[in-house]
Parts: structure tokens; C-alpha cells; sequence
């Protein structure tokens, strides 16, 4: 998600705070030696290529540890019973048809990989700190958080979906090292295993895996790559200009600015400094105001003004001002910096913070044109899954996210009870 192929396949996670959404859309995971990529978008697929690896490690909906929300270790399943392991978590085969994008199926193995990781990375932000997931919750109206952390791991599947069928009208294949690249890393397992070849299938079923959707997945990452490349790289015809960027950073609230800040507070303690002393500050903000106003050549003067005078513990760490987004300021500031044309400087704007002096900067490009593509690339994603329409089947209904998620523990406690013994 930006991520080796997880680049961020996990959209519309709206109703968590910003750091639970960064958590839900990171979705890459660690699987013993084996070196994989999977995509994984975020709000919009980003990022993608290269390769990650998996570990089997505690705190990520793996074998060492439970990551469950619960302090009890599960009870081991017996393995010896389980021939199909999406069938002994969820009561669906895997190649049973829970969605389908147009006439694409979706199935529940697939479906149940990334319900496993969205629920994973939801953990993984407290730290395996939870003793209980909240699957009744109201999330949004009507929308418990089980039916939510469905709903993200369909947006996943459909994602995945939506770029094999684009892939199709392009006429692009994978490559096929994808594949022989991954059977010599699974035979390699197998070796480190002792030749146990079963021991390494219960590994991949511990992550809801199988090698052949490994497989998938991999290719997938392969054929984005294809596809973002022929459709917006730059020999497509539709490589982002300058322009357009721009248009993109305006769109999503970007921004650049620096600042001179006359603070109000102590710093260290957030206490209010005293009336007199405010007062000086805001006569000291006005009168270099007058200064940048009187200058010649304002911005350079506002580099030694801000040098001088400006009372930011960030300064050192960021000399040529922040590069942020719509919503990571405090209000007065960002309101008075979106209002600003590149090159302008603002009047005295005052936030809890202080007095400040902006000076809008413009952006670079070049650093976000890979950004912007990634996000035109998201939106064709957006069209075809549009065009295609997504259908549940029944069985989407059957689906129980805690059960499911209970009896993943137990698979996971006899896998590591295997690699143990």
C-alpha cells in the first residue's frame, strides 16, 4: 500500500481517526523466508512494487503470540481435520463464490485472506493491547464494525479483482518469473523445513494463504505495475504536467509554507504566558509585518525576520518550511495559508499557539507527479469497479467476522504448536 504490492487496497476507512486509518490501509506482512509482494492500496492504491517479506511473528495476526484481542491463548485446532482451512474458519469452501465484479468471481479464500489482514492491522496499532474487538460496535448507522471490517476486506478482493479484469482489456499477462520466482523461495521453505512440505501448507494457512493464492497476489502486483505504467507512465500519452499536479495538490489540500511564530504559551507547557509579555509579541508581529510589507525583496527578508525571531521548535528541523495536508494544521493557520497565492505573505494570524507570519512557497512537482499518477490510476480502478458493478452472493452473508476471527486463533495456536514441536 505503499508497500510492496500491499500498496493500500484498503479504501474509505473514513470513520477512524487519521492514525487508525494509516494502520487499517497498511496492510503488508511478514511470512518466514519467504519474499513476497502483495498490494495493498490505501485509500487509493499507492505506492506499489518491490517486494515484502512475512514472518511468523507475534502481534501481526501470526503464529508466535495471539493477536486475537484476547489474553487467552486459543484452543489449538486439530489440524489432521482440516483439509480446506477457510472451510474449518468460516464454514465456506475457498473457491466458493462470495462476490463478483462483473462477471469476475470473487471467492471466500480470497476474501477471508483480507478480512484476516484488515483485522490484523487493526490490532496491531494497540500493540496486542486489546482484550476484546468490539464486533457488535456501531461504526457508522447500521454498520457494526464485524460488517465494517468485512466491507474493507471485500473493497480489497474487488480491488484485486478490478486489476486482473483491467489487465484482461489491455492484454497484459504476468510475467512469468512471478511465478517461477516464487516456487524456488516455496521449495526453499520447504527445505528449511526439513522437506516437511505439510508443516510449510499449515505456515501459509496460519495467514490464510495457499500458494496458489500467493500466487495470485503476486501477479496482481505484477500486472499494477503493467497497467499503472501503460496507462500513465511516461510514454503513455497521459503522464501528469506540471499543471496537473499542481491541480492534484490543490485538490487534496497540499501545501507548502513556513512560518514566524510569536508564541503565546511556554512551549514545554502549553501554560498561557503572561498578558504583558503577549502583548509585546503581538507589537513585535507587527512591526515585522511592516517590515515585510516595506521590503523590497520580502521573502528574502522574511528568511533572516524568521531566523531571527521566530520562536518554532520545528525551525531547525525545517528550514524551508512544512510540506502538509488539509487538516494536519491548526485551523486559523491553515486557513490563512490556503488563502495565500505562492509567494504572498499573510497578515498577523493568531492561533493557540500564537501570532504567526506565513509565506506561502510553491511545490515541487516532480516530487508528487508519482503521487498524482498513482491517483489517476486509483480513479480508472474506481471506474472499472463502477462499470463492472460488485454483487454479493449469499454466502457473503454467512460470513461471521468473530467467529471467523475465534477460529483463526485456534488454527494459528495448533500451527504453532506444529513448528514447536
Amino acid at each position: 500500500m505503499s508497500t510492496a504490492l500491499i500498496c493500500d487496497m484498503i479504501r474509505a476507512v473514513h470513520h477512524f481517526p487519521r492514525k487508525e486509518r494509516n494502520h487499517i490501509m497498511k496492510i503488508t506482512k511478514r511470512f518466514g523466508a519467504l519474499t513476497l509482494a502483495l498490494v495493498t492500496a490505501l485509500s487509493a492504491l499507492t505506492a506499489c512494487g518491490g517486494k515484502t517479506t512475512t514472518d511468523f511473528t507475534a502481534g501481526s495476526g501470526s503464529l508466535s503470540g495471539s493477536s486475537s484481542g484476547s489474553s487467552a491463548q486459543a484452543k489449538p485446532m486439530d489440524l489432521s481435520q482440516v483439509t480446506d482451512p477457510y472451510l474449518a474458519v468460516s464454514g465456506l469452501a475457498g473457491d466458493e463464490v462470495v462476490a463478483r465484479l462483473g462477471e469476475a468471481d470473487i471467492t471466500a479464500g480470497h476474501l477471508l485472506y483480507w478480512l484476516s489482514q484488515v483485522i490484523s492491522s487493526y490490532l496491531s496499532q494497540f500493540g496486542g493491547q486489546m482484550t476484546a474487538l468490539p464486533w457488535d460496535t456501531e461504526m457508522t448507522e447500521g454498520v457494526t464494525f464485524a460488517q465494517y471490517m468485512l466491507n474493507q476486506a471485500l473493497d480489497a478482493a474487488v480491488l484485486h479483482c478490478s486489476i486482473r479484469e483491467m489487465a484482461k482489456q489491455d492484454g497484459l499477462t504476468p510475467d512469468p518469473s512471478v511465478a517461477s520466482e516464487l516456487e524456488a523461495e516455496y521449495l526453499d521453505m520447504v527445505i528449511q523445513a526439513e522437506g516437511d512440505e505439510e508443516k510449510v501448507t499449515h505456515m501459509f494457512w496460519a495467514t490464510m494463504l495457499t500458494k496458489e493464492l500467493l500466487t495470485t497476489l503476486n501477479e496482481n502486483s505484477d500486472l499494477y505495475n503493467q497497467l499503472r505504467e501503460k496507462r500513465f507512465g511516461e510514454d503513455s500519452g497521459h503522464y501528469p504536467t506540471d499543471a496537473e499536479v499542481n491541480a492534484y495538490l490543490n485538490d487534496i489540500g497540499r501545501y507548502r509554507a513556513k512560518h514566524i511564530l510569536l508564541a503565546t504559551i511556554d512551549l514545554d507547557t502549553q501554560e498561557p504566558l503572561d498578558e504583558a509579555v503577549i502583548a509585546q509579541k503581538r507589537a513585535t508581529a507587527d512591526d515585522l509585518l511592516s517590515q515585510l510589507r516595506a521590503a523590497e525583496d520580502p521573502i528574502a527578508l522574511f528568511d533572516d525576520l524568521m531566523r531571527q525571531y521566530s520562536e518554532d521548535t520545528g525551525l531547525e528541523a525545517n528550514p524551508e518550511g512544512y510540506t502538509t495536508q488539509k487538516g494536519e494544521m491548526v485551523a486559523p493557520f491553515e486557513e490563512a495559508a490556503l488563502a495565500l497565492k505562492n509567494g504572498e505573505i499573510s497578515g498577523v494570524v493568531e492561533s493557540d499557539f500564537g501570532y504567526h507570519i506565513i509565506l506561502r512557497l510553491p511545490m515541487n512537482p516532480d516530487e508528487f507527479r508519482t503521487d498524482c499518477v498513482n491517483d489517476l490510476f486509483q480513479k480508472s480502478l474506481d471506474q472499472e469497479r463502477e462499470r463492472l458493478g460488485v454483487e454479493k452472493t449469499d454466502a457473503f452473508g454467512r460470513i461471521d467476522a468473530g467467529d471467523f476471527w475465534e477460529k483463526l486463533q485456534s488454527l494459528q495456536s495448533a500451527v504453532q504448536a506444529e513448528q514447536a514441536g
